[in-house]
C-alpha cells in the first residue's frame, strides 16, 4: 500500500544499478583493449632497419673496414664525389653523433668511405681526429645496394661488431635522432 507522498521504486531498478555498477568497468576495459584509443604507438626509429642484414665479412671479406674495428660498432659515411659543403656537413654530423654518445662513444668508430677523389687530409686531421678514412670500391657497392630506395643517398650506415649492416640513416638526420637509435642498440647489445 502506497501512502501519500511516497513513490514506488520499480523492482528492476536496483538490479539494473547493480549490473551497471559492476558491469560498466568490464565494458570500458573491453572498449579500451579492443579499440584503438589507448594502444601504444610503439617505438619509431629515426633510421631504417636494414632487412635482410648484410654480413660484410661475407660480402667483402678483404675490406679494411671489416678488419679495423673488432668488437666495435662502426658508423660509415659514404661519399663518392668531392668532399664539398654537403660532405663536410655530413662529417660534422658523424663526429657530433659519436660525441653525443658520451660514455659509450668509445664503442663506436667513425669511417669515411670516399670515392676516386682523395679527401683534404689537412682538414680531416684538424677537424676529425680519429676518423678512419678508406677507399674501398667493393664496400661502396655493397653499401649502395643496401640503402633503402625510398631514402636519399648520402647517409650513414651503422655496422654492428659482428660486421652486419644494421641501419641506414638519411643524410638530413639530426645528430640527436641518430644517437637515440644508436644508444638504443648499444643498450640492447651484449657485444661491442
Amino acid at each position: 500500500m502506497i501512502r501519500r507522498g511516497e513513490t514506488s521504486v520499480p523492482g528492476w531498478l536496483p538490479i539494473m544499478l547493480l549490473l551497471l555498477l559492476f558491469g560498466l568497468p568490464f565494458v570500458i576495459a573491453a572498449w579500451l583493449y579492443y579499440g584503438d584509443s589507448l594502444h601504444p604507438s610503439g617505438r619509431s626509429n629515426h633510421g631504417a632497419v636494414l632487412d635482410p642484414l648484410v654480413d660484410l665479412q661475407d660480402a667483402v671479406p678483404e675490406s679494411q673496414a671489416v678488419r679495423w674495428s673488432e668488437n666495435l660498432w662502426r658508423l660509415i659515411y659514404r661519399n663518392d664525389g668531392n668532399c664539398g659543403a654537403e660532405c663536410r656537413e655530413s662529417l660534422y654530423t658523424l663526429r657530433q653523433s659519436r660525441l653525443m654518445l658520451g660514455k659509450d662513444m668509445n664503442r663506436l668508430r667513425r669511417v669515411f668511405l670516399h670515392g676516386d677523389s682523395a679527401p683534404d687530409k689537412v682538414f680531416l686531421e684538424q677537424q676529425h681526429q680519429g676518423l678512419e678514412i678508406l677507399r674501398d670500391d667493393d664496400l661502396s657497392e655493397v653499401l649502395a645496394a643496401s640503402r633503402p630506395r625510398d631514402l636519399a643517398a648520402g647517409g650513414f650506415f651503422l655496422v654492428d661488431p659482428l660486421g652486419n649492416l644494421v641501419m641506414y640513416f638519411p643524410p638530413d638526420i639530426a645528430p640527436g635522432d641518430m644517437v637515440e637509435d644508436i644508444e638504443h642498440l648499444l643498450d640492447l647489445s651484449r657485444i661491442g
